[in-house]
């Protein structure tokens, strides 16, 4: 049997999440909650017994009838401590119009508040900073989130002018999802140009608008198309790092296939199973040749040699 006090909040929070989206399954609550079907089944009985007006649809979930609002509720203090997180990374990662409707909404959390708590929110906000050196979005197309968002929403093709390392190039792009990865923001999207679906770096957006044309193909989730690039053929590389630089060489490495590694001697050996090591993987391994070796394969070896001796040859 539940504590009361336990049920009690875990109640609460289901009556929040309820009218948090327009459907919530009853999985989806046992998940969150980390309890049974069994208790969710009751807890959402204790509710309509209260008189709150809950349907649910076999198969589907439950959902709030039309109308009914909770009344204002009020935040604990780890709660707040989350806003200050939330509102230094939206300031700091986000674009600007993204960035202005997070502190407008700001506004009006913090505008219920205890005294008490807007006076302990204050004093540490201050004291908060997050930093990001590498700039997310290009100045000719600084709201790309906001429009990407709008995009997702409506099913609504967008117009984007894009710039790769060859050319720039204007695309009818349907976008499926928004990630962010290797210190940049990304989204997945179906490019009708090319027929298939690409990922796009928003600070190589030169310019993005919403069009009035519809999706033509019902995506699947952005996850799905996640995992088939997982799929993407892997080459097997081992290699041999001086342990002076070890660590600089562990704040990329899971970008490139890192699988393992082993002390020999003063060096490590590391294994990766990487994508790409044609570009990718040998320019990154530059960075810190003059530190390392590479025991295989072969054709990393000579991969690199091209590289070192176009460079040797401009120097000339």
């Amino acid at each position: 049997m539940d504590e009361t006090p336990k049920r009690f909040d875990r109640i609460i929070a289901i009556l929040i999440q309820l009218q948090s989206k327009k459907i919530v399954k009853a999985q989806e609550l046992a998940d969150r909650f980390e309890v049974s079907l069994r208790t969710i089944y009751r807890d959402i009985r204790t509710l309509e017994a209260s008189g709150v007006p809950i349907y649910s649809e076999a198969g589907v979930g439950y959902a709030l009838m039309d109308g009914y609002r909770l009344p204002p509720v009020m935040f604990t203090r780890e709660e707040v401590s989350s806003f200050i997180a939330a509102e230094k990374l939206m300031q700091k990662f986000t674009d600007p119009s993204l960035g202005s409707h997070h502190a407008s909404a700001m506004y009006k959390l913090k505008s219920v508040l205890r005294s008490t708590d807007k006076d302990w929110l204050s004093n540490i906000e201050s004291k908060i900073l997050m930093q990001n050196q590498e700039p997310l979005f290009h100045d000719s197309s600084p709201n790309t989130l906001a429009i990407l968002f709008e995009s997702i929403a409506e099913k609504k093709q967008i117009l984007l002018s894009y710039k790769t390392a060859e050319e720039a190039s204007n695309r009818n792009i349907e976008p499926v999802g928004v990630f962010h990865d290797h210190n940049n923001w990304y989204f997945l999207g179906y490019c009708h140009l090319r027929q298939d679906y690409r990922q796009f770096r928003t600070d190589r957006i030169l310019g993005i608008q919403k069009t009035e044309c519809s999706f033509t193909i019902e995506h699947d989730s952005l996850e799905t198309y996640l995992k088939k690039n997982e799929t993407i053929p892997t080459i097997k590389v081992r290699i041999l790092v001086s342990k002076k630089i070890i660590n600089y060489i562990r704040f990329e490495q899971k970008y490139h296939g890192y699988v393992s590694e082993k002390d020999v001697g003063d060096q490590i050996e590391m294994t990766f199973m990487a994508r790409d090591i044609q570009e990718g993987f040998p320019r990154w391994f530059l960075m810190y040749a003059d530190y390392a070796s590479i025991i295989e394969p072969e054709k990393l070896k000579t991969r690199i040699r091209e590289l070192v001796e176009n460079y040797l040859e401009r120097l000339s």
